[in-house]
């Protein structure tokens, strides 16, 4: 059996890519047969083991918490020495990953008079209006008015503000299309929106694309960062470095928008 030295404990990694967000109220699951623990110090940490062909032990801290690769000729015992080894990197990534969680946040709403809904990157404050006739932006676009009475219901308001929500998606995300025009190429077919719960964001073989209403909370580079992104899937089915190029040609810079979206909990969005 090999023996297990200090070069194989080598891949440390605190995972920024958006964990696949699940509803509000998942079902119960059943146990992780990976879960495990180990004792380090007085501590007891959590983990799950992943068997892995590789020629090291790797550590990666995400929503999942702390999943531990290795290959399967590492003992139990060799695992548990590497945990303990690198104790104070794991509390220490545990906690970075949760504040940087924390910051990528949106506010949530309370669906009353009064409340604050993020929209294209800012924030609107919900106001009932009985009179308004219809639901609208008014005060400089500060407030959005809603055609109900002061005593309507919480479930009343929040489908009133999601409908508007994604009549506005509709709008803005035309426009953005609209706006690379030709650049966009004979392979797009039409788009429609989405209300995924997992990605931002879809294409198809057959050159449609689907965008996830939900966007119009973010400002309109990171709408046109996620629009562009499909666009480019119509040219490179993958994330290769001529999809990336292709990204590229379409919305130069793009940089900025994508680590701005990067790694939001789709759980907290309000809707």
């Amino acid at each position: 059996m090999k023996k297990l030295r200090a070069s194989h404990v080598e891949q440390l990694s605190l995972a920024l890519d958006p964990a696949p967000a699940i509803s509000p109220s998942p079902p119960v699951r059943d146990p992780d047969p990976r879960a495990r623990r180990a004792l380090a110090g007085t501590d007891v940490v959590e983990y799950r083991l992943r068997r892995a062909r590789r020629r090291t032990i790797g550590f990666q801290i995400d929503d999942d918490g702390l999943t531990i690769s290795a290959p399967r000729w590492v003992t139990l015992r060799e695992i548990e020495a590497a945990i303990a080894e690198k104790s104070r990197w794991i509390r220490t990534k545990q906690r970075e990953w949760h504040e940087w969680r924390e910051k990528r946040r949106l506010p949530q709403v309370d669906f009353a008079d009064g409340a604050a809904l993020p929209y294209l990157g800012g924030l609107v404050t919900l106001r009932l209006r009985a009179d308004a006739g219809a639901t609208r932006l008014a005060g400089s676009l500060a407030e959005l008015h809603l055609a109900l009475p002061h005593d309507a219901a919480e479930a009343q308001i929040r489908d009133a503000v999601q409908s508007w929500l994604q009549g506005e998606a509709t709008r803005i995300f035309g426009e953005r299309i609209a706006r690379f025009g030709d650049r966009i190429g004979p392979k797009f077919t039409g788009w429609r929106l989405s209300s995924a719960r997992s990605q931002w964001g879809s294409c198809t073989h057959d050159g449609r694309v689907r965008l996830n209403w939900r966007l119009v909370h973010f400002a309109l580079p990171v709408i046109d960062y996620v629009v562009a992104h499909e666009l480019a899937h119509l040219r490179e089915l993958n994330h290769s470095p001529r999809f990336w190029k292709a990204l590229e040609q379409l919305l130069p810079g793009f940089e900025a928008a994508r680590d701005e979206i990067k790694g939001v909990d789709m759980r907290s969005l309000p809707l």
